[in-house]
């Protein structure tokens, strides 16, 4: 059923949570937009933005979201070493990239001719160095470049108002995200980690790389992306487990 977010609908919303006691005093629109937009220059701010991303839904974090606000960008002397392994399986799992992959596209786009990492190189990269933040409780600071998805998403002609785009891997993960975060500037196609192209482990060939949302959003070992009216289930594997959907500031 295609989502829709209204804004008394999500007043109610917010007033319920208020009742609730998940969100506390007479709190103004500015400050409810920082509660979602917490700090991730800090471990103080990662596991703030943890639990209040966590406590609110989907609908209300969709509304507060701001395209406009960037995630903490850091210094090469900040990149995290070694920087942690993390999937939903064991590195001894990792597998290699299935021989003649090649990116696949579907649902509202013009063009659904499939892309190679040389093609994808061809287009302009982006590169960051941002702060993944784990549910779990921890974070680490890696550097990541690759292809902007808003770059990608208008060379296939893609209807950005569709409302979501998803994400299918070949080691069987899955996710996906609301069409305002895939637009976001930071949200990229990552090819390269740490300046060398990327290897299984880290998500090879290309992965999703996405600093507003938490770790388990970034998808790795990319084998489809879809932009698409509706979403199979709750919209992934661990958010069909019960995590929520949006998880993002």
């Amino acid at each position: 059923m295609k989502q829709v977010f209204d804004p008394a609908g999500v007043r109610s919303e917010l007033r319920s949570l208020q009742r609730r006691g998940l969100i506390r005093g007479g709190l103004s629109l500015g400050s409810l937009a920082l509660l979602t937009g917490c700090d991730l220059g800090t471990e103080t701010g990662v596991n703030a933005a943890l639990w209040k991303s966590m406590s609110l839904n989907d609908r209300v974090q969709a509304w507060l979201f701001n395209p406009k606000r960037m995630a903490t960008q850091f210094t090469e002397a900040d990149i995290t070493k070694p920087y942690r392994f993390n999937a939903f399986y064991e590195d001894w799992q990792v597998q290699p990239v299935p021989t003649g992959w090649q990116l696949e596209v579907g649902g509202r786009v013009a063009d659904k001719t499939p892309w190679s990492v040389e093609k994808l190189r061809t287009l302009p990269q982006e590169g960051q160095i941002t702060r993944h933040v784990c549910i779990e409780g921890w974070s680490q600071i890696g550097q990541w470049s690759g292809v902007p998805l808003s770059t990608f998403l208008a060379r296939v002609g893609a209807d950005t108002k569709a409302p979501f785009v998803t994400f299918k891997c070949f080691d069987g993960y899955s996710t996906s995200i609301d069409m305002a975060s895939a637009l976001q500037a930071q949200t990229i196609l990552a090819l390269d980690f740490l300046g060398k192209p990327l290897t299984p482990e880290w998500g090879a060939p290309v992965r999703l790389r996405i600093p507003v949302k938490l770790g388990f959003k970034s998808a790795k070992s990319i084998a489809s992306i879809e932009v698409a009216d509706r979403l199979e289930k709750k919209g992934g594997y661990w958010e069909d487990q019960g995590y929520n959907w949006f998880s993002g500031s």
